[in-house]
């Protein structure tokens, strides 16, 4: 696989690898890790915010929702 980087992006890439310790692969794969975990909790936001407007809720009834089932279980 091959990166092509702005060149002031990977002297900072190759900064913060040198002060962690890392190489700049590892520093990659740690960041496209974190991408893809966020990425996939937006999706998970999305899809919350598309069914509270379905039900027609907010998050304050969210959070009512969440006590309520908890109390009775």
């Amino acid at each position: 696989m091959s990166l092509s980087l702005p060149p002031k992006l990977l002297r900072e890439a190759e900064r913060l690898a040198r002060r962690e310790g890392r190489t700049r692969s590892e520093l990659l794969r740690e960041a496209l890790r974190r991408y893809v975990a966020d990425s996939r909790w937006r999706e998970l936001r999305e899809f919350g915010r598309s069914q509270a407007r379905k039900l027609r809720i907010d998050e304050a009834d969210v959070e009512q929702l969440i006590a309520e089932y908890r109390a009775e279980h």
